[in-house]
């Protein structure tokens, strides 16, 4: 292997603004067409390096190995708006603090990361492209461990919370109600997620949503949906009993979190599993009501391939009750459904006035949440309107509708 290059031991800087911009994208897009053996390269690059490094990771790399790549891809993409945004940077600066990450550690990841760049550009790696990535890495380094340390210093946020199983409820072949209690004060909003880790998949974590507002006790439901070849669903689904002991990431997304007054019409369109932020943030809609006497009007459309799969579909009728709800359940990929027929997006989206004062939420895989963006922006909704999480990152394997690795561990 080649010699690392060093990523220097000092507190990395916070901007990004001298970075030779055109020639860091440029670069990185060389890297990019190398793929998975550019990814391979850059692990054993660490691993060899600095073996102390390693039990911080999953012992099966197979989803891990691209979350670095998937990560540096974003910043770099956005490297010219780091210094005025740099909310995604600092999102895996306090995530990282779960892995067991701390300043020491950004250097070895620096250096691997060079290493790589250098093998790969070959020729091409010059003294200047040297530095320039370096700029660039210690710029994001300074964020990531600026925001670690004011979560743990400032806010007084541990690194992750424990917290215990106390009911499983089966609803259907392929999804599982786990009600959690958390063993310290955990806050979170309506329609958030978190990071979770269960004791079946130690250090492979995965993003799920609480199903619920918060609640007096401070007990909240995760949705589980089984998806074929996932390192965490099916486990999480299957092999979690009452008892058990899980670690929860901090709360993150922004999307799906604002007080209900602030809207007159909600429309919230959820794909499989992606039921659960919108189903809190219905909690959250129908607690204010009480309280308040005001909601706005708010049509769910839950969207699944098969009937068996409305796992929700008694209690959400049941909510239908309140003058201001309504309920939509429908089927792709069932003939025989007596129901509505179709694609979620495209079912919300039709027969409908869009064009002023109703607020979308979409949550669904990628593909759903594209098409119905697509399908709402068609039918004359503004798209500031539709409101969805991003994270910057793809889907992964476990759950089509929710798992998705937001920002992920990426050192």
């Amino acid at each position: 292997m080649d010699a690392p290059a060093t990523v220097r031991r000092r507190r990395p800087a916070t901007r990004a603004g001298a970075v030779n911009v055109d020639a860091l994208k440029a670069s990185w897009r060389l890297v990019e067409r190398a793929g998975d053996e550019a990814i391979q390269y850059f692990y054993a690059h660490l691993f060899l390096a600095h073996p102390e490094v390693r039990d911080m990771f999953p012992i099966r790399m197979t989803t891990q190995r691209g979350r670095f790549f998937a990560a540096l891809g974003r910043i770099v993409s956005n490297v010219e708006t780091l210094a005025a945004d740099p909310e995604f940077v600092a999102q895996l600066g306090r995530d990282h603090r779960r892995f067991g990450a701390v300043a020491a550690h950004y250097p070895a990841a620096g250096g691997s990361l060079l290493a790589t760049l250098a093998h790969f550009h070959g020729p091409r790696w010059t003294n200047e492209l040297a530095q320039t990535w370096t700029d660039a890495y210690e710029a994001v380094a300074g964020i990531m461990i600026n925001a670690a340390e004011r979560a743990e210093q400032v806010d007084g946020q541990p690194a992750w919370w424990e917290a215990e199983i106390i009911a499983t409820e089966k609803r259907s072949i392929d999804v599982t109600v786990h009600t959690v209690r958390p063993l310290q004060p955990y806050r979170y909003e309506a329609g958030q997620s978190l990071a979770v880790e269960i004791p079946q998949r130690p250090r492979l974590w995965r993003y799920y949503s609480p199903a619920n507002a918060p609640r007096a006790d401070g007990t909240f439901d995760f949705h589980v949906q089984v998806v074929d070849g996932g390192e965490v669903s099916a486990a999480f689904a299957r092999s979690v009993r009452p008892g058990d002991r899980i670690r929860l990431g901090a709360p993150v997304g922004t999307a799906f979190v604002f007080p209900p007054d602030a809207v007159d019409s909600l429309l919230l369109i959820a794909g499989g599993s992606g039921l659960a932020p919108l189903r809190a943030v219905l909690d959250r809609v129908e607690q204010d009501s009480h309280s308040t006497g005001f909601a706005p009007r708010v049509h769910l459309f839950h969207g699944v391939r098969t009937a068996w799969n409305l796992y929700d579909h008694e209690a959400l009728t049941a909510r239908t009750d309140n003058p201001w709800f309504t309920y939509t359940p429908v089927v792709s990929e069932d003939p025989g459904f007596a129901g509505v027929q179709g694609t979620v997006g495209a079912v919300a989206a039709r027969g409908r006035d869009l064009t002023g004062g109703a607020t979308a939420l979409v949550c669904g895989s990628p593909a759903m949440v594209a098409a119905t963006v697509s399908a709402l922006t068609g039918a004359g909704m503004p798209r500031h309107a539709i409101r969805f999480e991003t994270f910057g990152q793809g889907p992964e394997p476990d759950n089509a509708a929710r798992d998705l690795d937001k920002v992920g561990q990426w050192m």
